[in-house]
């Protein structure tokens, strides 16, 4: 869906009524939702404080004509309970909770804000690795528990960090590593040749990447081809004392396996900021070798105001009949009919 097949509104039809889901939107700074108030659109906001369910999206979009949305479910089911439904503009980078097939085949046009939270997302997945590695969590732990231990943990200069996915938030990590002087192996389905010769990067197949990494980060979305990429079978074949990362998506991780491989000493620990079901209330929370985060990567206050900046933009576009900046390419859409086959 490209701009050509975006349709403005026209002076009939005007965009009058939005939902805006996420919950704390306009909070970090009031100035996209005076974007849209200044523009004449009336805001319809999540008075409920917290993610909302598919119950609460059907009540509140009830009337709207458009709606800046986050991880809230936009299903068929929601965008029937808005027949007037017209524009959707995601507050956020992933797809997964869009139903996109849906939206195509009722000629709604979808936005996100590809980039906006690449620098947020690669400073918590750092952010983690350090954590890992230097036994953070460890001596916390302990320190509470009134015993003094000081943690032997390991450099990245010493260490292999396997990085499966590398686009935007995927090559800002491997610079980041390297730069501490770790050796970057890498899979990726089109490797760009160009930032792996800058920063020495080898490009391998995954399961050589499982064997040989000390650290492995996830930075792919949930397809056919990566769903549970991080099998059972994988995190065999990982090393002992090897740590994993995901900042990516849910879906990526059998997490039943993984918290086997961690209470068995299969793994030496890991770090999961988003889950198969979130809010996530699973084992992997009696578990202390994992560190769990509650799917913030992109929650830093310039990423997020970001966000909204260019969420408040690509619908103000719309309603202005101007090119929408940040459409949804058309690959999303072949990707999501793909994972639904």
């Amino acid at each position: 869906m490209n701009d050509q097949n975006v349709s403005a509104p026209g002076p009939d039809q005007p965009i009058t009524r939005t939902l805006i889901s996420p919950e704390r939107f306009g909070q970090i700074d009031p100035f996209p939702v005076r974007m849209l108030e200044e523009s004449g659109v009336e805001c319809v906001f999540n008075p409920h404080g917290r993610l909302l369910n598919e119950t609460d999206m059907k009540e509140l979009i009830t009337g709207c004509d458009s709606i800046i949305g986050g991880a809230e479910p936009i299903s068929a089911a929601v965008m029937d309970c808005a027949p007037e439904l017209r524009f959707i503009s995601r507050c956020s980078v992933g797809l997964d909770s869009v139903d996109l097939l849906v939206a195509r085949q009722r000629g709604i046009p979808v936005s996100y804000v590809a980039g906006a939270n690449a620098v947020a997302v690669t400073e918590l997945t750092v952010g983690h690795v350090l954590s890992l590695i230097r036994g953070v969590k460890e001596s916390d732990t302990s320190l509470r528990g009134g015993t003094w231990v000081r943690v032997m943990g390991r450099s990245l200069d010493e260490l292999t960090v396997g990085i499966i996915g590398v686009g935007r938030i995927g090559k800002l990590v491997a610079g980041h590593l390297a730069a501490f002087g770790a050796k970057i192996i890498a899979n990726d389905l089109v490797p760009d040749e160009a930032i792996g010769e800058e920063l020495g990067i080898e490009w391998i197949e995954k399961e050589r990447l499982f064997r040989e990494a000390d650290v492995v980060c996830l930075h792919v979305p949930v397809t056919p081809l990566t769903r549970n990429v991080v099998s059972r079978e994988a995190l065999a074949t990982m090393k002992p004392d090897a740590v994993l990362i995901n900042t990516a998506r849910g879906g990526l991780i059998d997490e039943g396996a993984l918290a086997e491989a961690l209470r068995s000493g299969r793994l030496g620990g890991a770090a999961l900021d988003v889950f198969e079901r979130e809010p996530y209330e699973g084992e992997l929370t009696q578990i202390e070798n994992c560190i769990l985060t509650c799917h913030m990567g992109a929650s830093s206050r310039s990423s997020r105001l970001r966000m909204e900046i260019q969420a408040a933009e690509n619908l103000l576009c719309f309603l202005k009949g101007e090119p929408v900046p940040l459409l949804v390419p058309d690959s999303e859409y072949d990707l999501q009919a793909l994972t639904a086959q």
